[in-house]
């Protein structure tokens, strides 16, 4: 039952709110604001962009009519793949251009080289220069078979990892291994495919900006020091010991504003289920000492050891917070964290964070925790239904929320295992979101159906994986970072 037909929060249920809260009670917002302005710990670390350097590879016609390029064919006057009816020039300006819209859209700096190569000197020469700008990778677009090894070279030397785009149509026979099948670089063969072009810029826009990011750990035992980084994704680590957390909560006055916010929360929700407003001001007071905590440590991400913090657990400000794509992962969970992070930048979305179960039986999986976005698509996504609900494991009954997955989305299960260079991913979609009871577990569940998967217990991921709304070609991104960054993919992406 709701706990009020209104689901309004009113002046006297404020008052028995704040009255419930003892010591803080004595603090004052003002006090509190003054306290995080002043007690910045760490600034935020600086944002670049991701560089890259596009190159294309072809001899202009007349250079071929003139028997001037520099391959065996040059007597014939011949063009080798894909021929003299291609039009190489005209097809570099429609790649130029939808490169450079995507690049706009994914806030890359893109820089061209000022016109095609087609010279063993002119290669020496970009990979060179290119090797001294420091940019993040190169985009090497080949129109002509004879040059797969330069396209190689370039890829291999002149950044510290590459997307090579080679049209179907522009390689006679097999092609090259030594492209197909190379580590560090994301070699693409196939039909004017932009989308699979832009999961390779994705994922080097991922990659930079994890390097640039900074994850805050929340654990009783944490004490403070150096920030230590992450050994593949590169992202800067800082400890913060619980106390803090539990200082700057204590410190919240459930003033009119966060009143106020509760009452604009639970009006969002489907129902409310055995919670009381004084909880829902709690979980908002769990919101603002998160925020304050990330801001004093200028943190891209936090995750917290949150289970025995009673009524300042911040189940509600994790969903919130995931949907803003500003990643918060439960329990100190690194590893499930770091694959959130990934996630954001992969795909501009929010992940659920959770604990698998398996249906046997059914061959289903079983995703179940409290912690779930409303907006699974991202900000600008749709909203999905939801209720707010009592935390399943221990008192008092702080809220949760139950997201109600729609049957039929397609989702990504995925995992970072740090420092193993490894991760997992398996493409599948939502069967429906079961309700409690029969099925327990947590707030939200969900239940999944993965691809020809013919034992479901085979995909465990370990404990706190990351389950995404992403279908098949999103999922491929995971695919593209693993080859560029020398990672090991495990599934069935």
């Amino acid at each position: 039952m709701c706990e009020s037909c209104d689901r309004s929060l009113n002046r006297r249920t404020f008052l028995t709110a704040s009255s419930l809260l003892g010591t803080a009670a004595l603090g004052s917002w003002a006090y509190q604001q003054a306290r995080a302005d002043e007690d910045v710990m760490m600034p935020p670390r600086p944002k670049d962009p991701p560089k890259v350097v596009a190159v294309f590879l072809y001899p202009p016609a007349d250079v071929v009519n003139a028997g001037q390029l520099e391959d065996h064919w040059r007597v014939h006057q011949w063009f080798t793949w894909p021929g003299n009816q291609f039009e190489p020039e005209a097809q570099h300006q429609k790649f130029a251009a939808k490169i450079r819209e995507m690049a706009t859209r994914l806030g890359i700096e893109l820089q061209f080289a000022p016109e095609a190569i087609y010279q063993r000197a002119k290669v020496s020469e970009f990979i060179e220069s290119t090797k001294n700008s420091g940019c993040d990778a190169v985009l090497v677009v080949n129109f002509w078979n004879t040059f797969a090894s330069w396209s190689h070279e370039i890829a291999t030397q002149a950044a510290p990892t590459a997307i090579v785009y080679q049209p179907v149509g522009s390689n006679h026979q097999l092609p090259p291994e030594f492209l197909r099948n190379a580590e560090g670089l994301f070699y693409i063969h196939s039909i004017e495919n932009w989308a699979e072009i832009e999961r390779g810029l994705r994922a080097l826009r991922a990659k930079k900006m994890l390097e640039q990011s900074r994850l805050i750990r929340v654990f009783a035992q944490a004490k403070h020091g150096e920030p230590v980084v992450e050994p593949d994704l590169g992202v800067e680590v800082v400890h913060v010991p619980t106390a803090e957390l539990i200082e700057i909560f204590d410190g919240i006055v459930p003033d009119e504003s966060l009143v106020a916010a509760a009452a604009a929360f639970k009006k969002q929700a489907e129902s409310v289920l055995d919670v009381s407003d004084e909880y829902l001001v709690e979980a908002m007071r769990a919101h603002r000492a998160v925020k304050i905590l990330m801001q004093r440590y200028g943190a891209d991400a936090i995750t917290i050891e949150c289970l025995m913090l009673k009524h300042r657990k911040p189940c509600l400000s994790f969903a919130i917070h995931n949907g803003e794509l500003v990643p918060n992962g439960c329990e100190n969970q690194l590893d499930g964290t770091l694959t959130m992070m990934l996630g954001r930048w992969l795909w501009d979305r929010g992940g659920f964070m959770h604990n698998p179960e398996f249906d046997t039986s059914e061959n289903l999986y079983l995703a179940g925790h409290c912690t779930c976005a409303w907006k699974l698509w991202g900000p600008d996504g749709p909203s999905q239904r939801f209720v707010i609900r009592p935390f399943f494991h221990q008192l008092p009954k702080t809220a949760a929320l139950e997201v109600i997955w729609p049957p039929g989305e397609p989702v990504v299960l995925t995992k970072y295992y740090s420092g193993k260079k490894t991760l997992c991913g398996w493409v599948g979609k939502v069967v429906h979101s079961p309700s409690c009871p029969p099925v327990g577990g947590c707030a939200t569940r969900v239940l999944v159906e993965f691809d020809q998967v013919k034992d479901v217990c085979e995909v465990y991921p370990g404990v706190h994986p990351i389950l995404f709304c992403s279908d098949k070609g999103d999922a491929r991104c995971l695919k593209v970072f693993a080859k560029m960054y020398r990672m090991q993919l495990v599934g069935n992406v």
